[in-house]
């Protein structure tokens, strides 16, 4: 059934192009484009969605999840100097071939007891839901990252890779996916890490609020060592840890260089 709104809009349209009509001819043309917005909206029965995560927050957050300074902060802040690290392709048929959700939390779908995933970019808010799904499922042993490509807020991102790190969660890139800049990171907190032989890894240098990448800042400054401690702390030495970081920011930011299972087994331990 048409509604009144756009009953209104149909006839304001046709007064209009009768107007037209018996309007003098002139030398100019006068195009109408109508725009359209189709907004979709898909709920299973029994699952929990983002909206539901932040108007259901526990009353006690876990503290052992939230201990970076960062997750006290209001979903919009962003810090002083805030990187930016982002991939935008996508591969959406992995997300929608995943099976029945028990629950989502922004990025991250429940599958069962142990097992959940993850497709879609980190913001501000995801170390909350992230730390909202494992309130919820305690039980959660593995992460599989579809198509993650990469991160909004680089601040958050780097508090995201130490919560999956203290939750000791195996993460894996299944047949087919795709983890790419910032999600990299991700992928490297995992307590065990995976992959299948087609998993593709893209990575490039960051870029901050106004477009500075890391080679333009001092080989000296603190916004180096944020990663390279990252990456001791995910369990590379110092040579590996350098020679990762230099490899990710030899492709400029609006760049993507893909490396493959074999590549990163070169920096990182694979289970």
């Amino acid at each position: 059934m048409a509604m009144p709104s756009a009953f209104v809009r149909t006839a304001t349209i046709a007064l209009f192009a009768a107007a037209l009509a018996f309007a003098p001819v002139r030398a100019e043309q006068m195009v109408i484009i109508t725009t359209i917005t189709t907004v979709w909206s898909a709920e299973e029965d029994g699952e929990v969605d983002a909206a539901d995560v932040e108007q259901g927050w526990p009353d006690e957050e876990p503290q052992a999840l939230l201990a970076d300074e960062t997750l006290s902060l209001e979903g919009d802040a962003v810090s002083e100097r805030s990187a930016v690290r982002r991939y935008a392709a996508s591969t959406p048929s992995l997300a929608l071939t995943a099976p029945r959700a028990k629950a989502r939390f922004g990025p991250f779908t429940v599958i069962d007891g142990v097992t959940a995933r993850m497709a879609g970019d980190v913001d501000s808010i995801t170390p909350r839901q992230f730390a909202a799904m494992m309130a919820a499922f305690p039980g959660l042993q593995r992460l599989e990252m579809l198509d993650c490509p990469g991160s909004l807020d680089e601040e958050a991102n780097l508090t995201l890779a130490r919560a999956i790190r203290r939750a000791g969660l195996e993460t894996h890139v299944p047949s087919g996916g795709s983890v790419r800049s910032g999600a990299v990171e991700l992928w490297l907190a995992g307590a065990k890490r995976s992959a299948a032989p087609d998993a593709e890894f893209g990575v490039h240098s960051w870029a901050d609020e106004y477009g500075r990448e890391a080679r333009d800042y001092p080989a000296d400054d603190p916004v180096h060592a944020e990663y390279l401690s990252l990456y001791r702390e995910m369990g590379m030495d110092p040579a590996r840890a350098r020679a990762f970081y230099a490899l990710t920011n030899s492709t400029p930011f609006d760049e993507v260089r893909y490396l493959t299972r074999a590549d990163m087994a070169r920096f990182a331990l694979l289970n």
